[in-house]
């Protein structure tokens, strides 16, 4: 394991946490341990982390607080949720909120560290993929879209993307006038397919329509029970 990867856990239990950062450490992550959610957030402004874990309940500031803040500013570092709630409105929001991933307590430290690796795998191939031969601008109508910088310009307009509205905007892109199937784009953007992933897609389908409604000629294709379209009038 690498040691440059950097891991921040904010996490209020006190035997959890530190089971939790032994573990982690025992991998080779480097795992800074913070007990608060304020507490938190003022590590994370420090710098450095490839990876965030936050609880949801804490005191000062909960995980979804301390997630919109980061959100703000940063849309690249994945975070974790760990929860004892199972509640799907929870998970949903969690998503909306650009979480990548939601582990519900207790859980096994197995899954946790299968779960991290996947999503750093992840992250770093979408990296490489900007460097793929489609290529990282693209036409879409009257739109150019930099894929590597994460900006769609329209004439002077330039709207700034997040990370997983350009990705599935360049998967969108790569599939033009073709169908994109739901499995394809969650498990490519999240890593895996299920009711909670697909509602947070739904909400960054919906954002990209509203960048792009500038074009009459372009339009994002809801097709029932398998995907979604691009369609561009050329």
């Amino acid at each position: 394991m690498e040691q440059t990867n950097r891991i921040l856990l904010v996490e209020d239990d006190p035997n959890l946490s530190v089971v939790i950062q032994d573990y982690l450490e025992m991998l080779g992550y480097d795992t800074v341990l913070c007990t608060n959610g304020e507490e938190g957030l003022n590590e994370y402004n420090k710098g450095g982390f490839n990876l965030i874990i936050l609880d949801v309940m804490m005191p000062k500031m909960d995980g979804f607080t301390v997630a919109e803040e980061i959100r703000k500013t940063d849309e690249y570092t994945p975070i974790i949720f760990l929860t004892a709630k199972s509640l799907k409105e929870d998970r949903v929001k969690g998503f909306k909120l650009g979480c990548d991933d939601y582990i519900s307590k207790p859980f096994n430290t197995e899954e946790l560290s299968l779960r991290i690796k996947a999503i750093l795998k992840r992250c770093n191939m979408q990296v490489m993929q900007t460097e793929t031969p489609t290529g990282p601008v693209f036409q879409i109508g009257k739109f150019t879209f930099d894929s590597e910088n994460m900006v769609l310009s329209y004439g002077a307009e330039k709207q700034p993307l997040t990370r997983k509205e350009s990705g599935l905007l360049k998967l969108l892109c790569i599939n033009k006038n073709k169908i994109l199937t739901r499995e394809k784009a969650t498990k490519s953007l999240w890593g895996e397919n299920d009711y909670f992933v697909g509602r947070s897609m739904d909400v960054f389908i919906a954002k990209l329509r509203k960048y792009l409604k500038a074009d009459p000629d372009i339009s994002i294709i809801n097709i029932h029970g398998t995907g979604f379209k691009l369609e561009v009038n050329e």
